[in-house]
């Protein structure tokens, strides 16, 4: 005989045991944070904070309006190559556009945008429902629509030319969902992917978010359930996230990053999370767990592909990755030491670089085949 029903699922004596023991892990882990918070704050007030004028959020580039295949507004912004760099010297018209992850906004590509503009015409967007993006359909909260939405952002800032596109988390995914709807286009116009601390399915399937594996097993089948319910108290929810700010500021610091940022940026970090309501969070919350993409790999494999990841990464752990390299066998994988989920952030130095050099290797290939041509 079962026990009473958790969660809409029969719980069975062993699924109650599994339970009783995830709530104690989790009250456990509740009662350190509690401590750890304190620390952290008053380690906060006294450090020193290299980031302090870094004005995160405030880089703006020029607006293109763009309207999805449902009609939903996405904010888009398009940053010229300045004068004299690289990109206006070839002549090759090579655009590159930066999807960003869940709960985030395109401010989270700052440093990207902010010391990459010589390589290209880039782009970057709010996915729907996130930054200033208008509020799509709950029922197109979905990787698939994601994938449609970037198929319109291409045909608004880059009808024609080359294209490279770089996709964190579940930007990543949304980048996959382009490739499974238009493979074609790769080897074609896509010349070139860099896929960022992503996965390409079976999230619930590696051990993650730093817990025992039947701990953060439970968590991701319950995740969805549990955000929905949270979304139909979403006034009360909302007031509960200000007033538990400074826990929340520490949980940002544990699963965004692997080493001990500035201050600063893990109070940007915060910021943009906290933005994103709790609704959002929870529509988008089960196409992350259906995500399966493993198939548009194929496709992705024809370009020059770039993995990274975080050996830190609680969100997406290196598993993930290598996953992606094994079916795409010429992508490179670059494992960043000490560097969590955020890693285009914390470690931006170490992977505009690496960009660079998948943008030199796309751009040296454009060249030979035009000289082979002419």
């Amino acid at each position: 005989m079962s026990s009473p029903d958790f969660m809409g699922m029969a719980a069975t004596p062993g699924r109650v045991a599994g339970i009783v023991g995830a709530l104690g892990a989790a009250a456990a882990v509740g009662a350190a944070v509690g401590v750890a918070a304190e620390r952290v704050l008053i380690r906060r007030a006294i450090r020193p904070d290299s980031e302090r004028d870094e004005p995160f959020g405030g880089l703006r580039g020029r607006v293109v309006p763009v309207v999805a295949s449902d009609g939903t507004q996405l904010h888009v912004e398009v940053e010229d190559p300045p004068q004299g760099s690289i990109a206006e010297r070839a002549r090759d018209g090579l655009t590159i556009i930066f999807s960003h992850g869940y709960a985030l906004e395109e401010d989270s590509w700052h440093y990207q945008r902010r010391d990459l503009r010589a390589l290209g015409r880039l782009v970057f967007w709010d996915q729907r429902s996130h930054g200033r993006s208008g509020r799509g359909p709950k029922e197109n909260a979905t990787i698939d629509q994601l994938g449609r939405d970037l198929e319109a952002v291409i045909a608004a800032t880059a009808p024609t030319g080359p294209l490279v596109l770089v996709g964190h988390s579940m930007g990543g995914m949304t980048v996959m969902s382009y490739a499974a709807h238009h493979p074609e286009a790769f080897g074609d116009r896509v010349r070139g992917v860099a896929l960022l601390a992503t996965s390409s399915g079976g999230l619930a399937d590696v051990p993650s978010l730093g817990l025992p594996a039947p701990v953060a097993k439970w968590f991701h089948a319950a995740a969805p359930g549990i955000a929905s319910q949270l979304a139909e108290r979403k006034e009360l929810v909302e007031r509960g996230r200000k007033a538990g700010s400074d826990i929340a500021y520490l949980l940002t610091k544990l699963y965004s990053f692997g080493s001990n940022v500035p201050p600063s940026l893990t109070g940007f970090v915060h910021r943009m999370l906290s933005a994103t309501p709790i609704d959002v969070v929870a529509e988008f919350l089960p196409t992350l767990e259906a995500h399966d993409k493993k198939r548009a790999l194929e496709s992705i494999g024809r370009v020059d592909t770039l993995v990274i990841v975080g050996d830190a990464d609680l969100l997406t752990p290196s598993e993930h990755s290598d996953e992606i390299v094994r079916h795409v066998p010429g992508a490179e994988l670059v494992v960043i030491p000490d560097s969590g989920h955020l890693l285009m952030l914390e470690k931006y130095p170490e992977v505009n670089q690496h960009l660079r050099e998948l943008v030199a290797r796309v751009r040296k290939s454009l060249a030979a085949e035009a000289g082979a041509s002419a």
